[in-house]
C-alpha cells in the first residue's frame, strides 16, 4: 500500500521515520505529529523528500502548563513525602521534617517563554509568584505586563535569582545539556529545578550531583533520558525529586483535541492549503 499512502500520523513517536521509510512512500505530503516536540524527527531528511510536517501546539499548551504547576506545588509542598507519611503503619513524623515552601511571593524562573511558557506565567500569577523568563526574543511589554514577567537577557541572571527554575525549551542542538554543573551551580541551594521539556536538556549525572551535595534544593521531572530510567538510577533513590512518567499532555480531552489538530494539518496538505501548524527545519 505505499503508494497510496499520503499521510502519516505519528502517535508517540511511532511509526520510526526513517529514510527507508520515506523511500517507501513516494506519495507522501505530510507528518503530523502528536505533540510540539520533533526532536524524534529528522527534519532536514524529511524536507528533502517534499514532504512537510506540522506539530499540535494549540491542543497540547494547556495541558502541559498544568503538568508543570503540578509539579511545582507537588514538589514544594512535599506532597510524595507526605502521602508515603499518611499512609504508612506508624504515621510516625517531625513537624519541623516536612516544612514545605512557600509558594505566594517565591521567583518562578521560565526558561522559554513560548506558549506553554506563557500559560505557566499566567499560572503562576495566580498563585502570587514573581515571574522571571530567559527567552530568545523578549516578549511584548503588553504581555509582560499582563503576567507581570521580568526579562532576563542571560540565564545566568534568571537561575541567581529564583526560587524554582522551570524548563520549558525545545530539545535542539543548542539546547542539549543546557541545564548543566555550571547553571546548577548558580542557582541557590534551596531552589528547585522542574523539567518539563526533554530529559536531555539537562545534564542528569550533574543534577544528581547537585542534588546530593546541596548545590541545589530540590527537583520535579516529568522528562528524564531515556525514559523510564533504569530502575537502579541515583536520580529514582532521591527523596528530595519526583518524577513522573512524561504526562505533560496526558489528559483525556487533550488526546481528543491532538488529533482533531493534526487532521487539520493532513487535510490542509492534502488540499494543498497553508498547515496551521507546520514546522519548518531549522
Amino acid at each position: 500500500v505505499g503508494k497510496k499512502v499520503q499521510a502519516i500520523y505519528l502517535w508517540w513517536h511511532k511509526p520510526v521515520i526513517d529514510k527507508e521509510l520515506l523511500q517507501s512512500l513516494p506519495n507522501l505530503k505530510v507528518i503530523a505529529n502528536s505533540g510540539v516536540g520533533m526532536d524524534h524527527l529528522d527534519l532536514k531528511l524529511v524536507a528533502s523528500f517534499g514532504v512537510k510536517m506540522a506539530n499540535a501546539p494549540r491542543a497540547v499548551s494547556s495541558s502541559t502548563a498544568d503538568t508543570g504547576m503540578a509539579l511545582l506545588l507537588a514538589s514544594a509542598r512535599r506532597l510524595v513525602e507526605v502521602h508515603n507519611i499518611s499512609i504508612s503503619a506508624s504515621m510516625e513524623y517531625c513537624e519541623a521534617d516536612i516544612l514545605g515552601v512557600k509558594v505566594a511571593g517565591a521567583a518562578l524562573g521560565i526558561i522559554g517563554m513560548g506558549r506553554i511558557g506563557y500559560k505557566i506565567a499566567l499560572r503562576a500569577k495566580a498563585f502570587e509568584m514573581n515571574i522571571l523568563y530567559h527567552n530568545r526574543t523578549q516578549r511584548k511589554v503588553q504581555e509582560e505586563q499582563a503576567v507581570g514577567a521580568t526579562y532576563c537577557k542571560k540565564i545566568d541572571s534568571l537561575l541567581q535569582q529564583a526560587d524554582f527554575v522551570m524548563v520549558v525549551v525545545s530539545l535542539t542542538p543548542q539546547t542539549h545539556r543546557l541545564i548543566g554543573k555550571r547553571e546548577l551551580e548558580l542557582m541557590k541551594p534551596t531552589a528547585t529545578l522542574i523539567n518539563i521539556s526533554r530529559g536531555a536538556v539537562v545534564d542528569q549525572e550533574a543534577l544528581v550531583a547537585a542534588l546530593q551535595t546541596g548545590v541545589i534544593g530540590s527537583a520535579a521531572l516529568d522528562v528524564t533520558s531515556p525514559e523510564p530510567l533504569p530502575r537502579d538510577h541515583p536520580l529514582l533513590k532521591l527523596k528530595n525529586v519526583i518524577i513522573t512518567p512524561h504526562l505533560g499532555i496526558k489528559t483525556d480531552k487533550t488526546s481528543y483535541m491532538i488529533t482533531e489538530e493534526a487532521v487539520e494539518n493532513i487535510l490542509a496538505a492534502l488540499n494543498g492549503l497553508p498547515l496551521p501548524s507546520e514546522v519548518l527545519p531549522s
